[in-house]
């Protein structure tokens, strides 16, 4: 008897891959492309000090999923390393830190690859293109500054990210050096903002479903005007007000509190779509034009100046500034907020939405094809990404990217002439420069200054942290209490300003304490304060990698004993 062949069954459509089951709520943040992005990162983490906060942050991104990750550090386990590291057992007693870290963190999740260096950071970084295959490194304090410039130096030659971290007692700080120019176009912002329904510059398609649906609007049954779309109704009632004021929109608020008044007195009583046609019209009736952050960002230097070597981002920058300059606009993002209406009015709505918003796109991409052709670019900027420019052109961000401050023992800080403005002017008032961290970040300077100009022992090599030696705590308290002084005067100097008393002694009297806590911690590192920095790095390494969202610009300070955060720009 011939056997009976068994149907294959159809494959299965629709059903999520074990990879998309794994990483479910974080594709909900950044999609797949940012997955994609964070799988093709590989960081370097050059460890140094107790070596917490810079595991702590590498674990926050294992969890999710980065590529390729390497840790270098040459120090050797030792009790006290278990004490504080979560990711050292007792049989890494005697290896080298990197090495038992390393096989610890990759079972957190066995597709990231690990790797370790045990070299030790100065011979590491004199080979040639020793820092090459890195695409953002992580550097945790204590480092010399003459390694810590070759770092920078590399990272701002090479368009690399650079994140430089400090956890010492119960503060920590980390700064953030990105390339010169560093665009985000998927910035998520609040959905309240990205409404854009143009209803003071509607085009033909939309003026003739809002005729069609709102004619004769107040002879329509009670069921069918309860079911008119609220935009529509506002263009109706648009009409209705530049009929009487000489073909001018609401403008002020007071012309549209009067414009809101004049369509809630249409209204039959309770029907939801008048209310929410009312409750639109303050942040809905503006006049279609950019924000003066995008504008200048789309007329910046690297967009009205091209080469075939230009970032995709220049390219559609110029484009839509072309675009903007002909319609007066930016492109349509074409999505439409809910709201009650009948399914096919919502469906055809949302499709109108839509066609103008693919043809807004299309045109910016033939301008974009233009420019290619003009200049001689050979690889043509793929279609999605110029519709994903176009849906958050509104939203865009350029984070102007700065090198690190790295401290000197031999030579003065130079602030700029912006930031030590800016810090007098909020140190001088005393309740918001206490609280303002820019006295937090002035000690993490003097704690560099003393680093880079005291080692272990008096043959140089490894670099001693104040208060690491309870012989000299005291000395190390006095000088640490005099450099951040010094610093101070420094930055008020190159203000051109000073503070008068009481303000001045105030604000010294409080340095020298952040200063004390900072020497009274020496070398120790508190786990839970390396756990929640290592998370906000972590968060901020992220939205680096994927270019979405927002990311500090470009300093955090974390006090943990008023346990407040705070971004400044230095």
């Amino acid at each position: 008897m011939a056997a009976t062949a068994e149907a294959t069954p159809p494959p299965l459509h629709g059903v999520p891959t074990s990879k998309e089951k794994r990483y479910d709520r974080q594709l909900r943040l950044w999609a797949a492309s940012g997955q994609a992005a964070l799988e093709e990162a590989h960081i370097l983490l050059i460890n140094n000090g107790p070596g917490v906060v810079g595991v702590e942050t590498l674990k926050n991104l294992i969890l999710p999923g980065v590529g390729q990750y390497t840790i270098l550090d040459s120090t050797v386990v030792s009790e006290q390393d278990l004490g504080v590291n979560f990711f050292l057992d007792e049989d890494s007693l005697g290896s080298f830190r990197a090495e038992q870290s390393s096989r610890l963190l990759q079972e957190l999740n066995p597709d990231v690859k690990g790797y370790a260096i045990t070299e030790p950071i100065e011979s590491f970084i004199a080979k040639d293109a020793a820092l090459k295959p890195y695409t953002l490194i992580l550097v945790a304090a204590p480092i010399t500054p003459d390694v810590l410039q070759v770092i920078s130096t590399h990272c701002q030659t090479h368009a690399v990210p650079l994140f430089y971290i400090h956890c010492s007692g119960f503060y920590s700080h980390f700064s953030l050096s990105l390339p010169p120019a560093f665009p985000i176009v998927d910035t998520h912002p609040d959905p309240a903002s990205t409404t854009d329904l143009r209803l003071l510059a509607p085009w033909p398609e939309l003026i003739q479903f809002q005729k069609e649906k709102t004619n004769n609007l107040q002879a329509l049954s009670p069921e069918d005007i309860g079911h008119v779309p609220y935009l529509l109704l506002l263009l109706h009632f648009l009409d209705e007000w530049r009929a009487s004021h000489n073909g001018h929109p609401p403008q002020s608020y007071q012309d549209k509190t009067d414009f809101r008044a004049m369509v809630a007195k249409a209204s039959p009583p309770d029907e939801e779509n008048f209310t929410e046609a009312t409750a639109a019209i303050i942040k809905s009736l503006n006049p279609p034009t950019a924000p003066s952050s995008v504008l200048a960002v789309l007329g910046a230097p690297e967009s009205q100046s091209l080469d075939a070597a230009s970032p995709s981002f220049w390219f559609i920058s110029s484009a839509v500034r072309t675009f903007y300059a002909t319609h007066g606009q930016l492109p349509l993002p074409g999505a439409v907020p809910d709201m009650k209406a009948r399914s096919a009015d919502y469906i055809q709505l949302q499709n109108i939405y839509k066609s103008k918003a693919r043809k807004d796109a299309a045109e910016v991409l033939q301008i974009v094809r233009s420019l290619e052709s003009a200049i001689g670019r050979r690889d043509p900027i793929d279609d999605k990404e110029v519709e994903a420019f176009c849906k958050g052109a509104a939203h865009i961000k350029l984070v102007r990217g700065k090198p690190l401050r790295i401290a000197r023992g031999d030579a003065p800080l130079h602030w700029g002439e912006e930031f030590a403005k800016s810090a007098v002017e909020q140190l001088n008032s005393l309740s918001f420069g206490l609280d303002s961290g820019i006295l937090h970040y002035i000690a993490f300077v003097a704690w560099d200054t003393f680093v880079g100009t005291h080692n272990v022992d008096a043959l140089g090599g490894e670099p001693r942290v104040p208060g690491s030696n309870k012989a000299e705590l005291e000395a190390d308290e006095n000088k640490m209490v005099g450099i951040a002084s010094n610093i101070m005067d420094s930055l008020f100097k190159e203000a051109g300003t000073f503070i008068e008393n009481p303000t001045y002694d105030e604000l010294k009297e409080k340095s020298a304490k952040i200063v004390r806590e900072l020497v009274r911690a020496g070398s120790s590192e508190l786990h839970n304060l390396g756990s929640l920095t290592g998370g906000m790095v972590a968060q901020e390494v992220i939205k680096v990698i994927t270019k979405q969202y927002v990311p500090i610009d470009n300093t955090c300070i974390f006090d943990g004993i008023e346990s407040k955060a705070t971004v400044l720009r230095v």
